[in-house]
């Protein structure tokens, strides 16, 4: 008998040992602002990121892997991204499609150099990002968004055409991501001839503008651009309403979000703000879009830019052969497009997207479209 019960787990083992392996999902952090005021950020993310991956789990996968993700949230803050980047280098996953604010992607970019994480931002703008990364030799860090310096030489000659002879103010948040791009709009609208009349900063969180917006209305300013998110944007128009203040909004992509029309109601009607060429018009993302809206989720904002990330992430391991994040950014930074749902894209060896093109959209009657500059 017992003789018969070794034989019986031998044969078992064996067939055990024997039987096909079965290969290990493929993880990858999704980081961003999952809950606080700009949440919504955090749920573009999710959205796309997990519409991405269900695309690609159901041709196959990524070399016969499933996509699996893991929802980190950086509430934006700079500290809680860097203890959210710890803890992904801890779990051991390799590849992070985050995070969402400049301010929490610079921090966190430091932790994902060290521990070899190939960190792909969807959005964080500010050129510190990849310009230090390259500096400190840290070949993993890229983003698959615009930067700054694009946006400011895009909109700041625009407005000292659009806007000659006009009153402008600079505004900004006094974080990474909105004095950043503020400065950048106002150097090449200095260059192109146009100053402005103010240039500070003011307290994100805020609930009370009616200081500020007296500040403006005695300096007569006509035109305001804020380098901020949509919270105070929002709040800054809403309140100007309140007052009979009529003063031109502009913004950068922060705004695009239905989010920003909740706060500011029919205060906010033509207010202007750049972003990247609306990537739910390409026709590669046709379909992506089709799905996510029979989902109940329209994608605005930076989801197809999430989306994209994941796409970008998984071609980039199909063409290393290999799941090394460094191997993985090496063969992004070939100089071949990658096949996205916002079109082909190029990275350069810094791990910034080339020849990013822009829209000047206006936002009337609660939504946003695109206006001939």
């Amino acid at each position: 008998m017992k003789i018969r019960t070794i034989l019986q787990a031998a044969l078992i083992g064996s067939m055990l040992s024997s039987a096909p392996a079965f290969a290990e999902d493929l993880t990858i952090a999704v980081a961003g602002p999952m809950t606080g005021p700009i949440a919504n950020i955090g749920d573009q993310f999710k959205q796309g990121a997990k519409a991405a991956a269900d695309a690609i789990n159901a041709k196959g996968g990524v070399n016969g892997r499933q996509i699996s993700l893991s929802i980190e949230d950086d509430v934006c803050d700079p500290k809680q991204a860097i203890s959210v980047a710890n803890r992904i280098a801890a779990a051991g996953i390799k590849f992070v499609a985050g995070h969402a604010c400049s301010g929490s992607s610079i921090p966190a970019s430091a932790v994902y150099a060290e521990s070899g994480i190939l960190m792909m931002s969807p959005s964080s703008s500010n050129p510190e990002l990849t310009d230090a990364a390259a500096k400190k030799g840290w070949n993993t860090i890229m983003r698959l968004y615009t930067r700054d310096d694009e946006q400011g030489a895009f909109i700041g000659p625009w407005m000292a055409k659009k806007f000659a002879g006009k009153n402008v103010a600079i505004m900004h948040d006094k974080q990474a991501y909105g004095q950043g791009v503020a400065e950048a709009v106002r150097a090449r609208m200095n260059e192109a001839g146009l100053k402005e009349v103010l240039f500070d900063g003011l307290n994100p969180g805020e609930k009370d503008y009616s200081a500020l917006l007296t500040k403006l209305k005695e300096l007569k300013v006509d035109v305001l651009y804020f380098g901020g998110q949509f919270p105070e944007g929002g709040l800054i128009m809403r309140q100007a309403g309140d007052m009979g203040y009529k003063v031109q909004l502009i913004m950068p992509d922060s705004i695009a979000s239905p989010e920003f029309w909740q706060i500011a109601g029919p205060a906010g009607e033509g207010t202007l703000f750049a972003f990247p060429a609306d990537p739910q018009a390409k026709p590669e993302a046709k379909e992506a879009v089709e799905k996510i809206k029979a989902g109940g989720f329209v994608p605005e904002g930076y989801t197809l830019f999430a989306y994209a990330t994941i796409q970008a992430i998984a071609q980039g391991i199909e063409r290393a052969g290999s799941d090394d994040p460094a191997a993985v950014a090496a063969a992004l930074k070939d100089g071949k497009p990658v096949d996205t749902v916002i079109g082909p894209i190029v990275f350069d060896q810094k791990g910034d997207i080339q020849d990013a093109k822009y829209d000047i959209n206006q936002w009337h009657d609660g939504k946003y479209a695109p206006i001939t500059p």
